[in-house]
């Protein structure tokens, strides 16, 4: 603590005696600064507001919309006609209805078409 305290005495003393002559040449209107600070060129005032041109809007992406989806209503397929049998016996011999019974069971035959 002594060291910086002298120092600064040994200063203020110097610049006063130095400056007494400068003070009887102005007739007492002279001035004395001590400026206890950081170094010349360091700066307490905020940093210059940023340009309008440093910053850019964020880019405005257009994209197309979807397209738009079509339904098609499809029609319902007709139904096969349902498929027709004859009915053959082997005994007795013969088509139903004209046979209403049959033993030996029933065959299924594919109709024929009948000539005209």
């Amino acid at each position: 603590m002594r060291k910086p305290l002298a120092t600064l005495t040994l200063v203020t003393l110097l610049g006063l005696g130095l400056s007494s002559p400068a003070l009887a040449h102005w007739r007492g209107r002279g001035n004395f600064d001590i400026i206890l600070g950081p170094p010349v060129g360091w700066s307490y005032y905020p940093p210059p507001p940023p340009r309008y041109y440093d910053y850019y809007p964020p880019p405005v992406v257009m994209m197309a919309p979807p397209p738009q989806q079509v339904y098609i209503e499809q029609a319902p397929k007709p139904a096969a006609p349902p498929q027709s049998y004859w009915y053959y016996c082997t005994n007795p011999q013969g088509y139903y209805p004209t046979i209403k019974e049959c033993p030996g069971g029933w065959l299924k035959v594919v109709p024929q078409p009948t000539a005209p």
